[in-house]
């Protein structure tokens, strides 16, 4: 009767505040999981509240100004203020302000849109076998996509990058494609491109020369040395983002001062906790800093908040398969407005789509198996969105970009 009573409690408390600012309880949604349209909201577990059940809310409160509750019946003293689980600032209960519930912040998840792709691709670079001719690619790795839908890629085989005109039928070098070396007018087995939109310089990957390269205008610089680095990202706000592979680890570097960076993600060894990574690849950075990385021999995909000691699976983590609830070896990652995360799936030759909380993805392009047709796909590495919304997948071993153009 006693458990009853404060179940009751608690869901009158939930409805008082839905009435009051016109906030939403979230049910059956895990701690933190998905329950607005806004990515930057997350479900907040109340105390004594059964099902998973909780608020919607902001998931980013300066934890310093957040008081614990009442140790004596979990109540909160403060004027507008819930009590509810926050692990990730303390393990004891705290006092949650309900203005970061409200609608306007979190809006529900009913307005969602559930966007989809023609199954069909166009090649959009590459796709003539492999080669080193400028209408071939040879191990198409990493990829970035400008505003003016202009392609960077990272070519593993010939040791170069590449832009891809819009609606071009060739590519022309901009860095490399002077053999695999060291020189500084050369690279060795790059992965990953990104493109600095400040001055638009092309920052690289050089993964066996273990060093981050910058071109601009055929001068090059070494930003980072002696880092077994994998993926690049960059967030809005000028950061340079670098996985580690033999490290295990993520750091960040404010462009312009490349000293020891700061560790983001990972950095506790090689494993499987939630505070670990085992060979991290291709990034995604959110414009609240939260970063996405593929755990690939994990075969999942971890999200490290802002300042967060441990990360959490977002996709995957239950070992290797083609359940929808799993991945073999995950590749690229993009995370949509609607905080949506699509996966190259490496081992099963699709591209899947998680919502954070959920217990399995949807396959989203690629559901006709391993093959070099328009529905199919091999090994897919990088992904990215155009400004359009078009969906490109590098399509490692078929030597060629696809463009799946999105369904209105």
């Amino acid at each position: 009767m006693a458990t009853i009573n404060i179940y009751c409690y608690v869901v009158f408390i939930l409805l008082s505040i839905t009435v009051r600012i016109k906030s939403q309880i979230c049910e059956k949604t895990s701690q933190y999981g998905e329950c607005s349209t806004n990515s930057a909201c997350g479900c907040f577990h109340m105390l004594g509240a059964n099902n998973d059940t909780g608020v919607c809310g902001f998931l980013w409160p300066t934890c310093s100004r957040l008081v614990r509750c009442n140790s004596s019946d979990n109540s909160c003293l403060q004027l507008d203020t819930i009590c509810v689980h926050h692990p990730q600032c303390e393990d004891f209960p705290l006092c949650y302000p309900v203005t970061m519930t409200n609608q306007n912040m979190c809006p529900p998840m009913k307005n969602k849109i559930n966007l989809k792709w023609k199954q069909n691709a166009i090649t959009v670079a590459g796709g003539k076998e492999y080669g080193q001719q400028l209408n071939q690619l040879s191990g198409p790795y990493g990829i970035f996509i400008d505003e003016k839908k202009n392609i960077f890629i990272a070519e593993f085989w010939n040791a170069r990058i590449v832009e891809w005109k819009y609606d071009a039928k060739e590519g022309h070098i901009i860095a490399g494609g002077n053999g695999e070396g060291d020189r500084m007018d050369q690279l060795f087995y790059p992965t990953s491109v990104v493109v600095d939109q400040q001055d638009h310089s092309i920052i690289i990957a050089d993964s066996n020369n273990r060093r981050v390269i910058q071109w601009l205008n055929q001068n090059q610089q070494i930003l980072i040395r002696n880092i077994d680095c994998s993926g690049l990202a960059m967030d809005k706000y000028g950061f340079l983002y670098v996985s580690d592979l033999k490290k295990n680890e993520v750091r960040r570097w404010k462009m312009g001062e490349y000293n020891e960076g700061v560790i983001v993600a990972g950095g506790n060894g090689q494993g499987n906790q939630l505070n670990q990574l085992n060979s991290p690849g291709f990034m995604f950075v959110g414009d609240d800093q939260s970063i996405y990385v593929s755990d690939a021999v994990n075969h999942r995909v971890m999200k490290w908040r802002k300042d967060a000691k441990d990360g959490i699976v977002v996709a995957g983590g239950n070992g290797e398969g083609r359940n929808l609830n799993q991945f073999s070896r995950p590749r690229g990652i993009i995370v949509d407005d609607l905080g949506q995360i699509y996966v190259a799936d490496d081992g099963n030759h699709r591209v899947m789509r998680w919502c954070e909380g959920k217990e399995e993805g949807e396959i989203v392009v690629g559901r006709n198996g391993n093959g070099n047709q328009s529905s199919q796909l091999s090994s897919p590495m990088g992904l990215s969105f155009d400004n359009e919304r078009n969906l490109y997948v590098v399509d490692n071993r078929n030597n060629r970009i696809q463009k799946f153009e999105i369904v209105f």
